[in-house]
């Protein structure tokens, strides 16, 4: 893989800045739950022609079991790119993907931050469910 990122410094500040702007994780904000994030995601993976460094807003902030999840059922090669990312809604019965159709996500260009309703609730085990 031709200029992988992750051992620059380059990479280190935008990982920083996009955590510190965005400290919870993304999807777990969507699902009511307040969980720190710990990972930054690509929407479009680098494996698949994204930029190794995209603006903020081609960025997610991610706990690491949805990091995982997002990395299992999309980024691996064979991964299924016609199946939501992330299951399951909001509290306003939105997908909580945001890369789903609903959210403008078919057209490669959506706001994780938009439509995300419903209460926070803190979970004391900070997983996802």
């Amino acid at each position: 893989m031709a200029h992988w990122p992750y051992n620059t410094s380059k990479w280190a500040r935008l990982r920083e800045a996009k955590l510190s702007a965005t400290p919870l994780c993304e999807i777990c904000t969507r699902r009511g739950l307040i969980v720190e994030a710990v990972a930054v995601d690509h929407f479009k993976p680098i494996n698949q022609g994204g930029s190794p460094f995209p603006e903020m807003s081609g960025l997610l902030s991610l706990c690491l079991p949805c990091h995982n999840e997002k990395t299992a059922s999309f980024d691996k090669p064979g991964g299924q790119t016609f199946r939501r990312r992330f299951k399951g809604f909001d509290a306003n019965g939105n997908p909580i993907d945001p890369f789903d159709a609903w959210h403008g996500g078919a057209s490669g260009t959506v706001n994780p931050q938009q439509k995300t309703g419903g209460v926070n609730k803190r979970r004391l085990n900070n997983k996802c469910s």
